[in-house]
């Protein structure tokens, strides 16, 4: 004779089950937690001047032309490690004097080559974006994207 799944018995194996997978989703979680935190990308603490430059990036859109570890338009440059191809990478005074530099010398007012629009920064707006993009690129990318071209 075949055994009948009673009302007691199916609620019995839908609490059980249940209980089951509640306990395997907390134990995932709280490993995924403890590998995230000792595996963080960060290479350098969030402070004022990167939080700045992150909203100056974000207010111009720099990334509908350029790319952030991998991420946005390839229209231009690459600028997650662009700190570290320019040689600035440790030295956050050198770093904002090239890349002013390099945003006044755009764009090139040459016909028919892609050119940098001009944006209206201030010197502690320029001095943020150097500062996020030094803090960008002493993230941990896992060498993604691959990127030795400058």
């Amino acid at each position: 004779m075949s055994e009948i799944f009673t009302k007691s018995r199916a609620r019995n194996v839908f609490y059980g089950g249940s209980l089951f997978f509640v306990v395997v989703f907390v134990a995932l979680t709280a490993q995924s937690h403890r590998y995230i935190v000792k595996t963080s990308t960060a290479g350098a603490p969030i402070t004022e001047e990167i939080k700045l430059g992150k909203e100056v990036w974000e207010r111009h859109s720099c990334i509908n032309c350029h790319t952030l570890h991998g991420e946005g338009a390839y229209f231009a440059p690459e600028v997650g490690n662009v700190m570290t191809r320019w040689g600035v990478i440790e030295d956050p005074e050198m770093a904002y004097e090239v890349l002013k530099g390099w945003m006044e010398a755009q764009p090139s007012g040459i016909e028919g080559r892609r050119q940098m629009p001009h944006f209206e920064i201030t010197e502690e707006e320029m001095r943020g974006l150097a500062e996020f993009l030094r803090w960008a690129d002493q993230t941990n990318t896992q060498n993604w994207p691959p990127n030795d071209a400058g």
